[in-house]
């Protein structure tokens, strides 16, 4: 059973295992042995968001990969999607990024990237894991010239902000198109204004301020209500609220309504489709994902593939079937003709440029995905029972499986990280999904629910 790396890196409270400077520095230690695959000298880049954890992270993350004669690339506060970006652009070996995306300060995680800017497979995070645990490393020391060095790259905010302005074509600008951007005072407050400003859009910028301790405080993709007042006021065309590591975004159309990411999601493959550049007309996306985007898509053309939850799952069906869209309903959202990952800046540019070219509103854009009805109620459980041997609530499910006859869906799953079960109920008829998922919940809280 794996200890450290959970279903995207490893993550906890900082300076508490595992996000401890003695496990970093033997993660980094680990990590240069695994990625020492070919002859020469090796590198790895270093980011991380803007957590006052993350200099105790870097320096010991640092300190481990140098002792194993691997030079550390350290580009300091960079979005997750820079440092996939990076790994490539600067030829390294590998890239770390040192985040906890949208949890509070206090917390923080490592994520690794291979050479080619994708997340590790399991094997390999497996082989890390195992040299940390098992210290069979402890006595290769290299000495004298063989120890790494540790170099700041000055342009990695340049390189990346050209990276993504690519991702439009080339000529295309958004000239005097009104946009709020709310940085969540994490990754993206420097190189997101950046980038909206240099193609011409009119920017307001929110929540660039970091201190170390206000990362996605009342701020970003997981708390928009400033960003909503401030489309408003400023009379924009809609405001983009990236979460701390800007590996996502989410949408705030003109009238200051929060656009759901399934509405997105349609919109952006629709004139994918109409360009010509959805390749097999096909939507990858997660189980999550309401099945009105799955019924509007079909009547647009445009075929949706499911998968398991969690962008790792989405890319690697996009890469195993050769698909190039796809994402998930929170705003991770990947492009792989730009990038490897889901990047919150692309994702934005993309928006915008459909905006643009469309002379729609973001309002308009989103009606064009009808949504169903979507209700999702967690909870809380003593043990994690298998579902299918809880009688009283496989009963209930059938039940109500039968009662919506195809016109809705039921799933339930337990959460990958926190002691819940996580019941999601569509239907037609929104008193109908209410009455649904609080039976269901009910049932199960009587049966597996804490105490």
């Amino acid at each position: 059973m794996r200890r450290l790396f959970g279903t995207d890196g490893i993550r906890g409270v900082a300076n508490v295992e595992p996000m401890t400077s003695e496990t970093a520095l033997k993660l980094g230690r680990a990590a240069a042995h695994v990625f020492k695959t070919r002859p020469g000298r090796h590198r790895i880049v270093i980011g991380k968001d803007t957590r006052l954890s993350g200099y105790l992270i870097e320096s010991a993350l640092t300190s481990g990969i140098c002792s194993m004669g691997v030079d550390v690339l350290l580009v300091g506060p960079m979005p997750t999607p820079a440092i996939a970006f990076l790994a490539r652009s600067l030829r390294a070996d590998a890239g770390v990024m040192i985040s906890a995306s949208h949890n509070p300060y206090e917390d923080n995680g490592i994520k690794f990237f291979s050479r080619e800017g994708l997340k590790l497979p399991d094997d390999v995070e497996e082989q890390i894991e195992q040299l940390v645990v098992s210290g069979s490393i402890d006595s290769l020391r290299p000495t004298a010239s063989a120890i790494g060095k540790a170099f700041r790259i000055d342009d990695a905010e340049g390189r990346y902000i050209e990276f993504v302005k690519q991702s439009l074509p080339k000529g295309f600008d958004l000239e005097g198109l009104k946009v709020v951007v709310d940085c969540a005072h994490g990754a993206a407050y420097k190189v997101a204004p950046h980038v909206y400003r240099e193609l011409g859009a009119d920017v307001t910028v929110l929540c660039d301020k970091p201190d170390g301790t206000n990362i996605n405080r009342d701020c970003g993709a997981i708390q928009p209500r400033v960003l909503q007042e401030a489309v408003k006021k400023t009379g924009a065309a809609l405001g983009i609220a990236h979460d701390g590591d800007a590996d996502r975004a989410i949408f705030v159309s003109e009238d200051g309504r929060i656009v759901d990411g399934d509405q997105i999601l349609g919109a952006l493959a629709v004139d994918l489709k109409d360009r010509d550049c959805l390749a097999r007309k096909t939507l990858v996306t997660t189980v999550m994902s309401n099945l009105g985007l799955e019924q509007s898509m079909a009547r647009a053309g445009i075929k949706l593939v499911r998968t398991a939850v969690g962008d790792r799952n989405i890319l690697e069906r996009m890469l195993s079937e050769d698909y190039n869209f796809g994402g998930e309903q929170s705003g991770h959202i990947i492009f792989l003709d730009h990038n490897t990952t889901g990047d919150g800046l692309v994702s934005a540019l993309q928006v915008m440029a459909l905006v643009r070219r469309s002379g729609k509103t973001l309002s308009q854009l989103a009606e064009r995905t009808t949504l169903y009805p979507q209700l999702l109620v967690n909870v809380r459980v003593r043990e994690r029972k298998d579902l299918a041997g809880i009688a009283p609530f496989q009963k209930a499910l059938r039940s109500h499986e039968a009662a919506l006859n195809g016109t809705g869906r039921i799933l339930v799953r337990y959460s990958g990280t926190e002691p819940l079960v996580r019941i999601m109920v569509e239907a037609q008829n929104s008193g109908t999904v209410q009455e649904i998922a609080h039976h269901l919940a009910e049932v199960l809280r009587t049966e597996v629910g804490e105490a």
